[in-house]
């Protein structure tokens, strides 16, 4: 055994409720200038979170197959846990301390990733990955929330929004352990700080986000704000993708599995494009999730190996970008099989 290997050795996930179908956006739908937009051409079918149901409480599911296949044990033990929760439940905090106690953990180390948006998944990756080989613990948990869908897009006043029947909800969990059973071959993380900015949260009519006053809060999206992260998104991904392939001699036709973000069908398309990869080794759920942002990476996985997608020995490459293309990641693993 590689002494230095650190190894994904599952996912697993979880969808709340019953598929939402896209008819009850079209009931809402009002005319707007994005209306006809390419990244707002709704999924046949997506999930929203339970009113009442919380990061903790999804994750918890998700962690139900870790559980089953690993026992409880496993997960009671995990010194490091790295979560993304997309719409946090309360202002300030986090939802590390809670998805901890909730899996009846207590680990050395809680980290609660933000910047990582619809890559958080990869970035989680990264970090564990770093934290374990560094000496940090034996296994590590990487635990995925997006729950805004049916708290934010759900909203009656975003819901005639183009952008609302886009989003679904989600969670997952990756199993992490120092072990060379599914090595992490590599990851790679860039930051693209000048363009934090054009992720904007508004009101109408204005006002900061946290302030008291009318009218739901909503994504700023604008024709020349869409243009731009187009074009962001279709060359970040590619190239934190295929830095990864050729830092470790593989060329695209060795992925066996490419796993991305699921924004809309146009990025799935390019993306495939731009990596010659055949659209039979790229994992897409647009249709039956949406756009799952932070969650789209594992919980594609999941779906991936639960179906036989991807066979022990082969490459898996993830890949995304999050926001207005301020970050984008990729990572690379061997799959060694999921145990039986």
């Amino acid at each position: 055994m590689d002494q230095s290997a650190v190894s994904l050795i599952d996912v697993s996930s979880y969808l709340p409720g019953e598929p939402i179908g896209a008819d009850y956006y079209t009931q809402y739908a009002e005319s707007d200038a994005l209306r006809d937009n390419l990244m707002f051409r709704a999924p046949r079918f997506r999930h929203h979170v339970g009113e009442d149901e919380t990061a903790a409480d999804m994750i918890e599911q998700a962690a139900q197959g870790i559980i089953e296949r690993h026992g409880r044990e496993v997960i009671e033990n995990v010194d490091i846990l790295i979560t993304h929760t997309q719409l946090p439940d309360i202002p300030f905090c986090g939802a590390g301390g809670g998805i901890a106690h909730r899996l009846g953990m207590r680990p050395s180390t809680v980290l609660d990733l933000h910047n990582g948006g619809c890559a958080a998944f990869v970035l989680g990756l990264g970090v564990a990955r770093q934290l374990l080989a560094a000496g940090a613990g034996q296994t590590a948990l990487i635990a995925i929330a997006q729950n805004a869908a049916g708290q934010v897009f759900d909203q009656p006043a975003v819901r005639p929004k183009s952008q609302a029947s886009v989003p679904g909800d989600g969670a997952a969990v990756g199993l992490l352990t120092r072990s060379d059973r599914s090595p992490i071959l590599d990851a790679e993380c860039r930051n693209y700080g000048q363009y934090a900015g054009d992720m904007t949260y508004n009101t109408d009519p204005p006002r900061k986000w946290w302030q008291p006053g009318p009218g739901a809060a909503y994504i700023g999206f604008t024709e020349d704000k869409i243009t731009k992260v187009l074009a962001r998104g279709n060359r970040q991904v590619p190239e934190v993708a295929l830095a990864v392939c050729h830092r470790n001699g593989l060329s695209p036709a060795d992925i066996g599995l490419l796993v991305t973000n699921q924004p809309n069908r146009v990025f799935l398309r390019n993306w495939r494009e731009a990596l010659e990869v055949p659209e039979s080794r790229h994992v897409d759920t647009f249709d039956e999730c949406g756009n799952l942002f932070g969650a789209g990476i594992p919980i594609n996985l999941d779906r991936a190996i639960t179906t036989n997608r991807v066979q022990p020995g082969e490459v898996v490459v993830m890949a995304g970008f999050a926001h207005a293309g301020d970050f984008a990641g990729a990572a690379a693993i061997r799959w060694g099989g999921r145990p039986q």
